[in-house]
């Protein structure tokens, strides 16, 4: 496999990664339908640990075998699949070597009402299973957020060493932030800020919003008037956020949107702003395998594409 400058590039930004690291990268970096573009696109599967699973899978039942997602991943030729522990492990042997696994080693459920999560894989279950980099959530504003960034600390530093990328989703959400917050601008860029800090290869976040949610912050926004009228703009600060583009930053693709149109327009706007892609779960897997596997070829080829004015 010949790495292309795209993706050698983005390798030079991760200074202090051993080999291992690097390599698992590569292989997220160089797999599927986008290989060597320095894009990607991520299927995530770990709602039915958030949500449940009827409101995860009973849209389109034959996504309660998670042998559906690996095939739906690899089929649709996309950079990795992630999910919590038991999902991976039905069907680790079946697809061994056939596309990246992200191994997801934090959950919530949506019967609590702690906004935390618990530790549910290890960093040795990773291994074991073969897969390519950890995923770990962290709220951001939350009353649990020290103690998630302490656990992925301790997570992330073993995983480096033992030569595994991480993924790191950054939901910021607390007492001070009502829900418009957690989506605004100013606020995701925060959290995504906060992700790069502390390690992450890869990192996770919500499309922003033009809204500002966090008053400091506002006030800067508005006196050196940052541009966020538009999706474009919002995404290239958030990647700005990011070492001003040295780590690589994906979005997800949200709750299952009929409106494909607005969800497509929504990607390139993204694409536009820079991002590295999109990890996008529900508005996939929730429907018909015909129809998911259009939706993914659609954006792809936006990906694939140059951006437009």
């Amino acid at each position: 496999m010949t790495i292309t400058p795209e993706v050698a590039n983005i390798l030079s930004h991760y200074e202090s990664d051993n080999p291992g690291s690097k390599a698992n990268l590569v292989r997220i970096l160089m797999q599927g339908r986008l290989a060597g573009t320095g894009k990607l696109v991520i299927l995530p599967v770990d709602q039915g640990f958030e949500h449940g699973p009827a409101r995860s899978f009973a849209p389109n039942p034959a996504a309660y075998d998670p042998h559906y997602h690996f095939q739906l991943a690899i089929d649709a030729g996309l950079s990795a699949y992630a999910a919590p522990l038991g999902m991976l492990e039905a069907g680790a042997g079946t697809f061994a070597g056939q596309i990246p696994l992200i191994l997801k080693l934090n959950s919530s459920n949506s019967l609590a009402t702690e906004k935390d999560q618990a530790v549910t894989g290890s960093v040795s279950d990773a291994l074991r299973l073969g897969c390519s980099a950890i995923g770990f959530t962290i709220y951001p504003g939350s009353e649990y957020c020290f103690k998630q960034m302490n656990e992925l600390r301790e997570l992330s530093e073993e995983a480096k060493s033992a030569g595994l990328a991480v993924v790191v989703w950054s939901y910021p959400r607390g007492p001070l932030l009502d829900k418009a917050a957690e989506t605004a601008v100013d606020v995701c860029a925060y959290a995504a800020h906060m992700a790069a800090l502390m390690g992450a290869h890869i990192i996770k976040v919500k499309p922003p919003t033009a809204h500002l949610g966090f008053p400091p912050s506002a006030k800067v926004y508005e006196s050196l008037e940052i541009p966020r009228a538009t999706m474009e703009e919002r995404v290239r600060h958030v990647v700005q956020c990011c070492f001003n583009g040295r780590r690589i930053v994906v979005f997800s693709g949200g709750e299952n949107n009929a409106d494909e149109k607005a969800l497509l327009a929504d990607i390139q706007g993204i694409r536009n702003g820079g991002a590295n892609g999109a990890i996008i779960g529900r508005n996939t897997f929730q429907r018909p395998r015909a129809e998911a596997m259009d939706l993914l070829d659609q954006i792809i080829s936006i990906y694939k594409s140059p951006p437009t004015a």
